[in-house]
């Protein structure tokens, strides 16, 4: 089989991503020969391993990677990727962060390192879908008070912010409240410290409170 044909047929499919296994049922073939195929693809860069069994085309969005990466499970950027995204930190992040109902791990792809952070169900919310519809986006207070959450864990990611920038609007009032829905009064506790800590040092911002 032509390596040709094969893209130009996976192509034509309008996939996100694909699997190993789906493509050797598409073309009646084995799993491994299937395999093999993908490798020889992947060798011309016209495709990109992300991990085992799981493949995107080199054009995908980057935005879309953490979706992708833990289906079934539900994920969103968020942490210093949005803070970015949403002009609140100037230096670009050389790892996209998400957050998602997922284990915790980090995906090591040709097109860059992918950080996952597991959140519990009843505190995942707070970010808009995109133009792509894999790609949701951390609204700027969701951003921020994720950011803050995971300040208390064991990895020193999180523990110290860069100087941050606030968009405008930026309610403050709307952070508070997604503060008040985190399910740990401790965590709770300590989020709301930080952040009270972190607007207590800013005077020349104007916040929609």
């Amino acid at each position: 089989m032509q390596l040709i044909e094969v893209y130009a047929k996976l192509k034509a499919l309008e996939l996100k991503y694909f699997h190993t296994r789906d493509v050797a049922a598409y073309f009646n073939i084995s799993t491994s020969y299937a395999s093999k195929l993908l490798a020889r693809l992947a060798l011309t860069k016209q495709i990109i391993s992300l991990k085992h069994g799981v493949w995107v085309f080199s054009d995908i969005e980057r935005f879309a990677l953490p979706a992708i990466l833990t289906a079934p499970f539900p994920a969103y950027i968020s942490l210093q990727s949005a803070l970015y995204y949403h002009g609140m930190i100037s230096q670009i992040p050389e790892t996209l962060y998400a957050v998602s109902l997922a284990r915790t791990a980090a995906f090591k792809t040709p097109l860059l390192t992918v950080s996952i952070h597991h959140l519990q169900p009843d505190f995942f919310f707070g970010y808009e879908t995109l133009s792509d519809e894999m790609i949701k986006m951390a609204e700027p207070e969701k951003a921020l008070i994720d950011i803050l959450y995971f300040s208390d864990t064991k990895s020193k990611w999180f523990h110290a912010l860069p100087e941050l920038e606030f968009p405008h609007p930026f309610s403050l009032k709307k952070a508070r409240g997604i503060i008040n829905k985190i399910p740990s009064e401790r965590k709770k506790t300590l989020v709301k410290s930080r952040l009270d800590k972190i607007i207590s040092h800013l005077t020349q911002f104007r916040l929609q409170t």
